[in-house]
C-alpha cells in the first residue's frame, strides 16, 4: 500500500509566480489602455462645443446682418435685443457653458468661448471670433495658446 499514495495524480494549478506576471502584464496593459481610452472619450466630447461655437458664429455673423454690430451702445453684451432672444442666452449644453462678449466701443468684434463643465473636458477653454479664429486658451487641466481647437494632443 505505500505505494499507492504515489500513483495519484498531481493537483494541476498555477504557481504563485505565474500569477504574479500575469497581473503585472494586466497593470502594464491597463496603464497605457486607460490614458488612451480617457483621450477617446475626450475626443467624442468635444464636438458638443465645436458645434455649438460654430452655430452661434453663424447667428452672431446672422445678427450682425440685421444690425450692422454684434450688439448696442457699449454694451459688452452680445445681440442683446428681442429679434435674438431666442438663442442670445447661449445656453450650455451637457458638457459645456458659453460666454460671449464684444469689444463694448465699436461692437464690430465678438470673442465666444466655451468652458468644459463635465466629463473629460471640464476645464477645456475653446474660442471663436467674428473672423472664425478658432483658439484653445485650456486643455486637459493645462493653460496653453493654441490657434486651433485643440483635440488629441497640445499642438495643433
Amino acid at each position: 500500500m505505500p505505494y499507492a499514495a504515489a500513483s495519484r495524480p498531481r493537483s494541476r494549478g498555477f504557481t504563485l509566480i505565474e500569477v504574479m506576471i500575469t497581473v503585472a502584464i494586466i497593470a502594464i496593459l491597463a496603464s497605457v489602455a486607460v490614458p488612451s481610452y480617457k483621450d477617446y472619450i475626450r475626443r467624442g466630447q468635444q464636438p458638443e462645443a465645436f458645434n455649438a461655437l460654430s452655430d452661434f458664429r453663424a447667428k452672431m455673423e446672422q445678427y450682425y446682418q440685421d444690425n450692422r454690430g454684434y450688439g448696442t451702445g457699449t454694451s459688452t453684451t452680445c445681440a442683446p435685443d428681442s429679434t435674438a432672444s431666442s438663442w442670445n442666452a447661449f445656453a450650455a449644453t451637457a458638457r459645456f457653458g458659453y460666454v460671449c462678449a464684444t469689444d463694448g466701443a465699436t461692437q464690430q468684434s465678438y470673442t465666444i468661448t466655451a468652458t468644459g463643465t463635465a466629463g473629460q473636458v471640464n476645464g477645456d477653454k475653446y474660442r471663436i471670433d467674428q473672423l472664425g479664429n478658432r483658439t484653445t486658451t485650456k486643455f486637459k487641466g493645462a493653460t496653453v495658446s493654441a490657434n486651433c481647437w485643440l483635440t488629441s494632443s497640445s499642438s495643433c
